[in-house]
């Protein structure tokens, strides 16, 4: 998979220090994957949701989310937000 932008897990792993090295295992993990459907990323990534049409993954346990889109058909995984808990369950992802 291709991953856009990995710039937004660095930019969250200097903030959160914490999610830094969880946030590089989700990227080694997701560009070197070749997933099909929502079914295969919860093989490797049980912690995956689908939300509203995106792909919500659980951060360093629970306690941040990252928010993608996958386009399977074209290999692309697109980061739209990386948020703590607290943020997104206050819905702040979807705006």
């Amino acid at each position: 998979m291709r991953v856009i932008s990995r710039k937004k897990l660095l930019e969250f792993g200097v903030i959160h220090a914490d999610a830094e090295i969880p946030l590089d295992v989700w990227y080694r993990v997701a560009k070197s994957a070749d997933w099909q459907n929502m079914i295969e990323v919860r093989k490797t990534r049980p912690d995956a949701d689908f939300v509203d049409g995106y792909t919500v993954f659980d951060i360093k346990g629970n306690d941040y989310r990252l928010i993608t889109e996958i386009n399977y058909k074209t290999q692309i995984i697109l980061i739209r937000k990386v948020l703590t808990h607290s943020e997104y369950s206050k819905n702040k992802w979807k705006t």
